[in-house]
């Protein structure tokens, strides 16, 4: 059964009253479960487990990926298996959406963490304290929370604006619930054997996990005299190395310099398989393409310039160069130019977003007609009040800036000029959330570090933090709303799921802050926990890079910088301009993204070549299979986003038990 919805002329010409009533009659599904106990344990469960997954690859690639579908997958399964086993009655679909909401809100959590913070550590070499982390992030998300609901009732009830992610989500529960079970079963069934697989083949790569098999319940060091636990190698070419060095054979290198300091080495990660599948061809392509031109062109002729030379220990002796040494005196600069320069070039390529926006917030509402009667409100008890949020906000924005003072050291009169910004870009976000499904987010807190910057150079957290608070806020918000969309289409109480998205945040920012610490901050021989340890080749932390060479730059300048690496920013600008332009102008039909080409540069060959693998294993099976009938298309094409959601899960969470057992074992 189709989901009801108004028709574009009602849209046009009816009055906010109308749809309000219309909804209310047609839509709205009165008390039906919604935010029960069991669908908030649920969500909140589901949500903590997929921040920890979202956290790992965030780390890996910087990318925050959703989780709503996931999670609507992964209760509709669970409950028809515990009604099935006769253990508690069924899922409603309301209970379903909601638990959705506050999963997806525990997934937000995650962003401020692999950015705006984590570059705070790497810039000021302190360490943030954890109590510090965890209530900074609930407060600007929760301000996110108050300083939506107030435009969900222009965006959603009045302009009824798509918001293609939530609106999908509804669909699927629609599909789901409307006598199509079968088809989320089939969706289920593929996500779980795919997360088997891939955490069986990680769990086979775990040398925390190896050694507590082998050493401590099968005790083979004993029985066997083993001194090392055997495990697969994740980077697989390490084989060859070894052969190599036995055997004294060829070692590949480029203008003198070993392939393996460069980072081009060979690897299976599950996990990256499934990010490049979501992530698609043309994008994975575009960060191949930068890896390559960098790690196999670029790197290798400053190295043998000498613009990129090996840095010396406290002994004076020469640290041999690596990736990371590699990205952060060259490379990092023309990386984040390309990113920077196409991201900010695609926002203002859409000047829709800032001139609808403004009109849906500040332009005419229909009136009454001449002795009409002011309608009433259908749903007072049902929205969240508008009070609260007026209430509010002031409120949280005062407890923003005063833990951003603080916390981070930043002026308190820098903290409040910042707080303009948060509803300027929380409407520009909001907006292009609805119509495109793509937050700005990165580009937006450029404008505000680069504003903050220009007042106060002095103090990195200045930027680095009033960026990451209203990007978050506004991030949040956007998030929110499309979030409420499903919610709205099945005709759920926009209440009960404000509240849901309050408990998502806390359930992430509890589940995602100790991880933090366990993931990338864990303590050395000696038990120091140090700022070093958070960027690595298995956490590259490319959004924190990022945010940290736009804040190395207000703060130093050019100055510092050699002639190659000004010169390569220029010519990255003029590129992405070039190429960002010519994607517009084609319709998206130009095959090459500047801001993936720049992530190609900052993340690590091996990862970038295993994304294009999944990209191009799915984009290959896609056109193969293009009949809706035939069984590949029901595989390759509908479930898609399933298989790449249980490769991502399935190896994250073997990942994230295997640092786990590393600490304990430590």
């Amino acid at each position: 059964m189709a989901l009801p919805q108004l028709t574009d002329e009602q849209i046009r010409n009816w009055t906010r009253a109308q749809k309000d009533r219309w909804w209310f009659d047609h839509v709205y599904r009165g008390d039906a479960p919604q935010l029960t106990l069991r669908s908030a344990v649920t969500g909140f469960f589901l949500g903590g487990l997929l921040s920890a997954t979202a956290l790992y690859i965030g780390g890996k690639t910087g990318i925050s990926i959703g989780v709503g579908l996931t999670s609507v997958i992964l209760a509709f399964s669970i409950f028809k298996l515990l009604h099935g086993a006769k253990l508690t009655s069924d899922f409603t679909i309301l209970e379903n959406n909601c638990a959705q909401s506050i999963a997806t809100a525990a997934g937000y959590m995650i962003t401020p963490l692999i950015s705006s913070m984590a570059a705070f550590m790497l810039v000021t070499g302190k360490i943030i304290p954890w109590w510090h982390m965890l209530l900074w992030n609930a407060a600007i998300s929760i301000l996110g929370v108050l300083v939506a609901f107030p435009l969900k009732r222009r965006f959603i009830n009045e302009e009824q604006l798509p918001f293609p992610e939530g609106r999908a989500s509804g669909v699927v529960l629609d599909t789901l619930y409307q006598g199509h079970a079968g088809a989320g079963m089939i969706r289920a069934k593929v996500l779980a054997y795919t997360a088997a697989g891939a955490g069986f083949l990680q769990f086979l790569m775990s040398d925390g996990l190896q050694r507590l098999l082998q050493f401590k319940l099968l005790r083979l060091d004993k029985l066997a005299g083993l001194t090392e636990p055997w495990h697969l190698r994740e980077r697989f070419d390490d084989y060859y190395y070894v052969f190599a060095a036995k055997a004294h054979t060829w070692i590949p290198k480029i203008l003198g310099t070993d392939i393996r300091q460069l980072g081009l080495r060979l690897s299976l990660d599950a996990a990256m398989l499934g990010v490049g599948g979501l992530m698609g061809i043309r994008v994975s392509s575009s960060v191949l393409i930068g890896t390559i031109a960098n790690f196999v062109i670029l790197a290798p002729w400053m190295i043998q310039r000498g613009d990129i030379a090996p840095r010396l220990n406290a002994a004076g002796a020469a640290i041999p160069l690596n990736r990371g040494e590699i990205v952060n005196q060259w490379s990092l600069w023309w990386g984040v130019t390309m990113m920077v320069v196409g991201s900010l070039v695609a926002l203002a390529a859409k000047p829709e977003l800032f001139t609808s926006a403004w009109k849906m917030v500040f332009g005419k509402r229909a009136a009454p007609a001449a002795g009409e009667a002011k309608p009433d409100d259908p749903l007072h008890d049902i929205e969240l009040p508008l009070w609260v949020s007026f209430v509010g906000v002031p409120i949280m924005s005062f407890v923003a800036v005063w833990l951003t003072h603080d916390f981070f050291g930043v002026p308190w009169h820098l903290a409040l000029i910042a707080l303009p910004l948060i509803f300027v870009l929380t409407v520009i976000c909001t907006n292009s959330m609805a119509l495109t499904s793509w937050t700005p987010t990165g580009s937006m807190s450029k404008i505000t570090q680069f504003t903050i910057g220009a007042v106060d150079r002095s103090n990195p957290a200045t930027n680095l933090m009033t960026g990451g608070m209203t990007a978050e806020i506004a991030s949040n918000a956007a998030n929110l709303l499309s979030d409420i969309k499903p919610g709205y289409m099945l005709g759920a109480k926009p209440r009960q799921q404000a509240v849901g998205h309050v408990i998502g945040i806390f359930a992430g920012a509890l589940a995602s802050t100790p991880l933090f610490f366990l993931l990338f901050l864990p303590p050395a021989a000696d038990g120091v926990r140090s700022t070093a340890s958070i960027v690595s080749d298995q956490f590259p932390m490319p959004a924190a890079l990022q945010w940290k060479g736009v804040s190395d730059l207000i703060s130093a300048g050019l100055k510092n910088l050699p002639t190659s690496a000004i010169v390569s920013m220029a010519i990255a600008a003029v590129l992405a301009v070039v190429f960002e332009v010519a994607r517009i102008l084609t319709k998206g039909k130009f095959p090459l993204s500047p801001v993936g080409i720049g992530l190609g540069v900052v993340l690590p060959p091996d990862a970038c070549l295993i994304m294009f693998v999944g990209a191009f294993v799915f984009w290959f099976m896609g056109r193969r299979n293009k009949d809706p009938k035939a069984k590949g298309h029901l595989i390759w094409v509908e479930c898609c986003e399933p298989i790449c959601a249980g490769l991502i899960s399935g190896a994250a969470l073997i990942g994230i038990l295997n640092a786990i057992v590393n600490a304990v074992l430590a």
